[in-house]
């Protein structure tokens, strides 16, 4: 109408030849309606189309919020998700894992944990350990000292295989884990640093002691033959080595430092990852030696395993 309008007031006035004056202002008249239609404004466009928006965001919104507490799970969850994700490709197919027990991955796992345990090691956590000293001592006496007698007991559970009994009493010997005690420690939100310390001297004083207390408990009367020499390499290489190799490679870079402290819950991941592979190779190993075994065996080979933590 503004078009018309215009229009209307910027022609000028026509000299009137035909005998029909008002014919040319009318056809002018229905040329400049048709020309210039009513247009929609920008703003009842988009007030149109805005409950339509509103609707498919909502709907993006709503199937985008089942997502962010399953991610929030597997984030806090991941190394137990890990080990179980592990364990699981392990039965189903072995291939691999047997490959890679072959190619010697699990020294590799092991050495990258270290390696990573030494990059997130602070040298405050190292002043904190040390005034921890009566706990890492009592951690030390317990693994090495007081749990072995725990394998009398165990020896007594009429369990079959008997293979899964023994394993367990001489496992009950045996000190730290290499590999999922830091990291286990790290997930409780405990001293890294304490347990780092534990899991070094258990496992060189392990060298010594663990002879005596297979041939104490568990082999009475039969002499037990331990390689002290090969564990002794072994461990120098797959656990003081690799953290070494972290820590004078956090000291020597303060950026790199920065880095890890800024990114501690993916270090805390990919050291997840590592450990993770530990039981898939075992799994794949022993794959058809499990399959062999009851269900209801295996249950109460686990539930005595938790007993003993406990």
């Amino acid at each position: 109408m503004a078009g018309t309008i215009q229009s209307l007031i910027l022609t000028p006035p026509s000299i009137v030849t035909s005998p029909f004056p008002c014919r040319k202002t009318c056809c002018l008249f229905s040329r400049s309606l048709r020309i210039n239609p009513p247009r929609r404004s920008i703003s009842t466009l988009i007030i149109s189309r805005k409950p339509s928006d509103e609707i498919h965001g909502s709907d993006l919104a709503n199937g985008l919020n089942w997502t962010k507490p399953l991610m929030n799970f597997a984030s806090n969850n991941f190394l137990p998700l890990a080990l179980t994700s592990g364990v699981a490709f392990g039965l189903v197919n072995p291939t691999l894992g047997c490959l890679a027990d072959k190619c010697n991955l699990s020294k590799f796992s092991t050495f990258g944990i270290f390696v990573v345990s030494g990059l997130t090691l602070r040298s405050d956590a190292i002043g904190a350990a040390v005034k921890a000293w009566p706990v890492g001592l009592f951690g030390l006496c317990s693994i090495l000292f007081f749990t072995p007698y725990f394998s009398r007991i165990i020896l007594l559970i009429p369990l079959q295989p008997q293979e899964f009994v023994t394993g367990l009493a001489i496992f009950s010997c045996m000190p730290t884990t290499l590999s999922s005690a830091v990291a286990l420690t790290q997930l409780a939100g405990g001293n890294s640093a304490l347990a780092l310390a534990m899991t070094v001297l258990s496992n060189l004083l392990g060298i010594l002691i663990i002879p005596f207390s297979i041939s104490k408990f568990i082999a009475v009367g039969v002499g037990v033959y331990v390689p002290t020499a090969q564990l002794l390499k072994s461990l120098v290489l797959t656990l003081l080595v690799p953290l070494i190799l972290g820590k004078v490679l956090r000291e020597s870079s303060r950026g790199l430092a920065n880095f890890v402290d800024h990114n501690r819950r993916l270090f805390s991941k990919i050291n997840a990852v590592f450990l993770s592979l530990v039981p898939w190779m075992q799994v794949s190993r022993s794959r058809s030696l499990l399959m062999m075994v009851k269900p209801a065996a295996f249950i109460v080979a686990i539930g005595m395993g938790i007993k003993l933590y406990l």
